[in-house]
């Protein structure tokens, strides 16, 4: 059974630096305010692969959430820079993950679009807990 967004304890996420990825200017707003509502920082939002990459190697990113297509590509590269760092990380998407990216990484919790934003800084949270 879904969970339901009223029946979600609003999550903390310890002031960590959270790379927001996504290309849809509204997505990605709602995200960033979800990141700041769960006390987290938000870095982002990146638009590209190339922007998400940058922030990556520029900053002390803890979490992140991810669309998976992308104008230039898909989110392969930036999950691979992010798993590297043991960086907590979560799929939001309207798509699957490519197979060959499921393949290297199929530990990564994947959302359907439109899952509550409060729902994915929810599993950040646990996942920075660990």
């Amino acid at each position: 059974m879904a969970q339901l967004e009223s029946d979600i304890v609003h999550p903390s996420l310890g002031r960590a630096e959270v790379l927001v990825v996504e290309d849809e200017p509204f997505i990605a707003m709602d995200l960033v305010y979800a990141v700041e509502d769960a006390n987290g920082m938000p870095v982002g939002p990146a638009a590209t692969v190339r922007q998400a990459l940058a922030m990556v190697k520029a900053q002390d990113i803890k979490a992140a959430i991810l669309d998976v297509n992308l104008p230039d590509g898909d989110v392969g590269p930036v999950l691979e820079a992010l798993i590297e760092r043991s960086a907590a990380v979560v799929v939001h998407t309207g798509t699957a993950l490519p197979p060959e990216v499921r393949v290297r990484f199929p530990q990564v919790p994947i959302y359907a679009k439109p899952t509550p934003a409060v729902v994915l800084t929810s599993r950040l949270a646990s996942e920075l807990k660990r």
